[in-house]
């Protein structure tokens, strides 16, 4: 009865310490995001190297374990997963310095170069904790494929029990570099209680003593990476006036007294920009939202899909127009209200474009799809299938304006070029205006809609008839393609805009600002 009570402590402690680091395994997985996101942005790029990196991991770590497993003596699992909470721990720490020295690698080299340094250690590590476990559960080559499916098959529950937890519930409440420590804190606390189970197969005196090194240095190198390593906020040149790290990015306002303006940042893109002294909106491209109520006179209900610091929203109201706004990040829609002085002048909507655009009825005068910053593409939302849905809103003389960011490429930028002809598949009109003529690197204003408009109409001023024809350009459509829910090459298009993009922001505040 003893013996058999045993053999079940023997194989629940081992379970156990499975789940947990296979719940290790995609915690990191899913914050390695967070740390690099801020630096090199969230595009598509840092998710696939993020994924990349942790599956070559894995497959280093199975390999290397396995191959351990047969020929160790005198290591145990508590030893292994020691190593692994160290490595985790120090995370934090040497990101700054390792975002730093990949900079000049560039976009998709530096992002996958810093991951690889900075998560493939602990992974690896947690890797090895497999092949480690199923030699410890299989007393015979006739168990081993029980034990083995047993082993992998509790670690990968381990898996989807963490990423629901960090996802559901841990991440929007505390800090990635907060997670980090806990994480790599945990793993340390689990090796202490795995050299207690493991004194079966190897001595205290041989197991104990480096794990409980490990978790000393662990502890002494805790105070300096719980200090953020960014000290942006005490820059000369710059104050970060707020800071929140949301489900979306790292949002944040900042203010630069000498230059005398205000934005708002998520993550390395801006996403508005506001004098300091009077709070005018001071971004060029929004300005043809002053025109777009002299253009269609009977706009009355609009539809703002990117809020960002709501300056658009504001504007119209000024020509008595009510605004519905359509946001992702609530901390973005937080800190557009409590530093931008944003009044929400109709239904403020806080969510996902594509699923809350589906619970819209309108139907809207005007909509301003203002969601395509500097950063990463958000491309389910400029594909046939989503304009498509945004042209059922509208009214039969209703506007769409597309805010896009490209180099023009004397109108023959692919990416440029897509935009058009994707509206052109659901929209028979459509202009396009450069916000700063004769820059290369520009924001795009796309006006679609169902019938033609007519630039010299009499209700424009000379002023604004000269403005738009000033910045009005033409697209060659030939040069792009149509972009579906089903295939869309935006982002692989827009590589060099994001590489240029970045290189100003970081211009502007420094490699440092963008750091953890």
């Amino acid at each position: 009865m003893n013996q058999s009570a045993s053999n079940i402590l023997g194989k629940v402690w081992l379970y156990c310490t499975v789940f947990l680091t296979g719940a290790a395994v995609m915690v990191i997985e899913l914050l390695g995001t967070r740390l690099i996101a801020p630096f090199y942005g969230a595009s598509l790029y840092v998710w696939t190297s993020v994924i990349s990196v942790t599956l070559i991991a894995l497959a280093l770590g199975y390999f290397i374990g396995g191959r351990w497993a047969d020929r160790a003596k005198n290591t145990g699992l508590a030893l292994i997963i020691a190593l692994s909470g160290l490595l985790t721990l120090v995370i934090p720490w040497l990101t700054g310095p390792i975002l730093l020295a990949t900079d000049s690698l560039g976009l998709r080299m530096g992002v996958f170069v810093s991951t690889l340094v900075l998560f493939s250690p602990s992974l690896i590590m947690l890797g090895m904790i497999g092949p480690f476990a199923v030699k410890l559960a299989t007393s015979s080559l006739e168990g081993v494929g029980a034990s083995a499916g047993s082993i992998y098959a509790v670690s990968t529950v381990g898996s989807v029990i963490g990423t629901l937890f960090l996802g559901f519930y841990l991440f929007p409440q505390v800090g990635s570099r907060e997670i980090f420590l806990g994480l790599g804190i945990a793993l340390l606390a689990l090796a202490l209680v795995v050299v207690y189970f493991e004194r079966q197969h190897l001595r205290l005196i041989i197991t104990l003593p480096p794990v409980a090194v490990l978790t000393i240095i662990g502890i002494f190198l805790i105070p300096f990476i719980a200090e953020p390593a960014n000290n942006a906020s005490k820059a000369d040149n710059h104050k970060v006036q707020f800071e929140r790290e949301s489900l979306y990015g790292w949002v944040r306002v900042i203010d630069k007294p000498a230059e005398n303006f205000r934005l708002l940042t998520v993550d390395a893109s801006t996403i508005g920009a506001a004098s300091i002294s009077h709070g005018e909106n001071v971004l060029t491209y929004q300005k043809i939202v002053n025109l777009l109520p002299i253009l269609a006179p009977n706009i009355k209900h609009a539809l703002l899909v990117g809020q960002g610091a709501g300056h658009m929203a504001m504007t119209l109201k000024e020509y008595g127009i009510v605004t519905d706004t359509l946001e992702i990040d609530p901390a973005v829609a937080e800190a557009a209200s409590s530093y931008f002085g944003f009044i929400p002048t109709g239904q403020t909507i806080i969510g996902d474009a594509r699923y809350e655009i589906r619970q819209l009825s309108g139907p809207y005068d005007l909509i301003i799809m203002d969601v395509f910053t500097g950063g990463s593409e958000p491309t389910h939302l400029l594909t046939v299938e989503a304009l498509a849905q945004l042209h059922a809103l509208l009214t039969n003389q209703g506007i769409l304006a597309l805010n896009f960011v490209s180099f023009l490429d004397n109108g023959q930028n692919a990416a440029l070029a897509s935009v058009a002809k994707t509206l052109a598949q659901v929209f028979p009109y459509q202009q396009v205006f450069i916000s700063e003529p004769d820059t290369d690197f520009n924001d795009f204003i796309f006006l679609a809609t169902n019938h033609a408009m007519n630039l010299n109409d009499e209700s424009l001023s000379n002023t604004h008839r000269t403005w738009l024809k000033q910045r009005l350009v033409n697209i060659d459509q030939a040069r792009g393609m149509t972009l579906t829910d089903n295939l869309s090459s935006l982002e692989h298009l827009q590589i060099r805009k994001s590489e240029h993009y970045r290189r100003m922001i970081v211009d502007l505040f420094g490699t440092s600002h963008f750091i953890r």
